[in-house]
């Protein structure tokens, strides 16, 4: 097997639903070579109990699971807190109806198998570019009235420098990165603090509490980091 460069950063975390175990392993083998993390699940209901507690930033979905079918796991996250998570089918379903259906649906990319190697990381890479989850990403990044300059690690909003620690800054790249998607306290652990997501602590809660009040992230300037329910925190625009 050729090897692959790495493309990706090493904190960015590809979900894998997949039933085979054949494909998820040599499909993980292929994400992790490239410097993703990886994690997989066999049945629907595995991933949606787990993504309460887990972040992911872009998710690979098959179509005929055990328990429901992908275009089904599919219209729950475009119905849900995750609307904007990044999908791409890889499916031995490719009839062009199945092709509309998936992308009517709200996938992002599909991917006939048998998925070959280069290919299926090229549209990896290029989903996470087009969603912002990319190392390339640009250094400075416009979310009007907040102008972020990751080279120089500040914040403005506008035109003036919000006071950030080291930590709060990480935090609020984090999640404006991930706007619109609801994260888990443990993936922010996981995430931003690169500590176990079952470390019991509300050093999160703490930080978040900071963030909102510094950055005014409470829709006065038409975005809101709001806390939910039994889940974490979603940080939106209106």
């Amino acid at each position: 097997m050729a090897a692959v460069n790495p493309m990706v950063e090493s904190d960015r975390v590809v979900g894998l639903l997949e039933d085979d175990p054949d494909q998820a392993r040599l499909f993980a083998h292929w994400l992790e070579s490239s410097g993703l993390s990886c994690r997989t699940y066999g049945h629907a209901s595995d991933f949606r109990r787990r993504l309460g507690v887990e972040s992911i930033d872009l998710l690979i979905l098959d179509w005929n699971l055990p328990d429901e079918t992908g275009l089904e796991v599919l219209h729950w996250l475009r119905d849900s807190g995750h609307s904007r998570l990044p999908v791409i089918f890889v499916t031995a379903r490719n009839e062009e109806q199945d092709i509309v259906d998936a992308l009517r649906a709200g996938a992002d990319d599909f991917l006939p198998k048998p998925a070959r190697q280069a290919e299926m990381l090229a549209r990896v890479n290029a989903l996470m570019r087009r969603s912002g989850l990319h190392d390339e990403a640009p250094v400075v990044e416009e979310l009007a009235p907040y102008q972020i300059d990751v080279s120089r690690r500040r914040i403005e909003l506008e035109s003036q420098e919000i006071e950030l620690t080291d930590r709060e800054f990480d935090l609020a790249l984090f999640l404006f990165r991930r706007r619109g998607r609801v994260i888990s306290r443990e993936a922010l652990l996981e995430g931003v603090w690169k500590i176990s997501g079952s470390v019991a602590t509300r050093t999160v809660d703490t930080h978040i509490s900071r963030l909102r009040k510094k950055l005014m992230l409470n829709g006065e300037n038409g975005w809101r980091l709001n806390a939910v329910y039994q889940h974490g925190y979603r940080l939106e625009q209106g």
